[in-house]
C-alpha cells in the first residue's frame, strides 16, 4: 500500500514537517510518483518505527543517522549495521542493569521503612 505523506503523518504520529526533516536528515527517503509527490510504503511504515526504537532505546541521533546510511547502501553493510546494534544492545543492558540496581536499593529502603513501621506500631 502506498500513503501520501498526510496518511504517513497520521500514521506515524509525526507531524508533516518531522518527516521532511527526516528526509532532509536522510533519515528516510521516500518514493516519488512521476509528477513529484511523495509517498511512503508498508517498507517505510516499519523503518519509522525501528527508528522511534532506536530513539526510545537512547541511540544518539548521529548514530540513527549513521545506521541510516549504512542501510541506505545496502546488503554489503550487514555486519556494519549488526556491529552497531550490538554495541547498542551493550549499551542498553548496561543501562537496565543499573536500573535493576536503583530499583534494588529502593526495594531494601521501603522494605526498611515498612519493618519499622510494623515494629513502632
Amino acid at each position: 500500500m502506498n500513503y501520501s505523506i498526510g496518511e504517513f503523518s497520521k500514521l506515524t504520529n509525526l507531524s508533516i514537517y518531522t518527516l521532511r526533516y527526516y528526509e532532509q536528515e536522510q533519515l528516510i527517503t521516500p518514493n516519488r510518483k512521476s509528477n513529484g509527490r511523495r509517498y511512503y510504503t508498508e517498507d517505510d511504515l516499519r523503518w519509522i518505527e525501528f527508528i522511534h526504537r532506536l530513539k526510545d532505546t537512547g541511540m544518539p541521533i548521529k548514530d540513527i543517522k549513521e545506521y541510516a546510511k549504512l542501510r541506505s547502501m545496502g546488503e554489503p553493510t550487514m555486519k556494519d549495521r549488526m556491529d552497531m546494534l550490538i554495541k547498542h544492545k551493550a549499551f542498553l543492558k548496561s543501562k537496565i542493569d543499573a536500573l535493576n540496581n536503583h530499583m534494588k536499593k529502593l526495594d531494601d529502603k521501603i522494605d526498611y521503612y515498612a519493618s519499622e513501621i510494623n515494629n513502632n506500631h
